[in-house]
């Protein structure tokens, strides 16, 4: 369980979320959904501990995130959070395989162990056959399922996407829609995703609308709930 409560942050005279509070359910996916400008991403970067808010605190299963030293913190979010942002951000010089395996190893995870963690985590996502390529040989869609490997390297218990499937055709952003229910499924994690993609977030356990860095409301399989 993850819980956000009053969250505010402003940048200079601009107040971007005001007051913000957000609960995340193990094994939930929630859409967070609001025009340009609504805070979405600094609400996400926040909840993935990128960013401080000016007041508020994020809760994981109970243990507060900005009492703890950067350089815990740090290492709590390598271990317990995983990123997917709009484009893939795998590191050009290097492989598929190597761009994956990297949380791994930031963690102090054996490379033998970490290389059949990966290899586990291509297939699954389909792209195993492209392991040697480096980013510039590989489809936006694979570039893609590479960076939610790599998401997903350290067995993170959330994963927070920022428009994952803004980048990609029609096509792909069908097929990682798929993955995230599949991963959801097959190993449990939680998602929060900030998307304009419609129809994923029709699909989610819960939608948060967010206008003016407030929440309007949320939309839950059991109904809407005022806020």
């Amino acid at each position: 369980m993850i819980e956000a409560t009053d969250i505010s942050k402003s940048y200079g005279t601009l107040r971007v979320l005001d007051n913000v509070s957000i609960s995340l359910s193990d094994s939930e996916i929630t859409a967070i959904v609001g025009p340009s400008g609504a805070g979405k991403t600094t609400l996400l970067q926040i909840i993935g501990a990128l960013d401080r808010p000016d007041s508020g605190e994020v809760r994981y299963n109970g243990e507060p995130l900005f009492g703890m030293s950067e350089r815990r913190l740090s290492s709590f979010r390598n271990s317990h959070i995983g990123f997917v942002f709009q484009f893939h951000q795998l590191l050009p010089e290097f492989s598929l395989l190597e761009n994956v395996i990297m949380p791994a190893l930031i963690g102090g995870i054996p490379v033998r162990e970490a290389t059949e963690r990966a290899k586990y985590l291509c297939d699954y996502l389909g792209i195993s056959n492209r392991l040697s390529h480096r980013p510039a040989q590989l489809s936006g869609g694979e570039c893609q399922r590479g960076a939610v490997a790599r998401a997903l390297m350290n067995n993170p218990s959330i994963i927070l996407a920022d428009e994952p499937t803004g980048s990609l055709d029609s096509h792909n952003r069908a097929e990682l829609h798929r993955l995230f229910f599949d991963i959801r499924r097959d190993m449990g994690a939680s998602f929060a995703i900030v998307t304009h993609d419609e129809s994923l977030a029709a699909d989610c356990d819960k939608i948060v609308h967010l206008r003016d860095g407030v929440i309007e409301r949320i939309d839950t399989n059991a109904g809407i709930s005022q806020c």
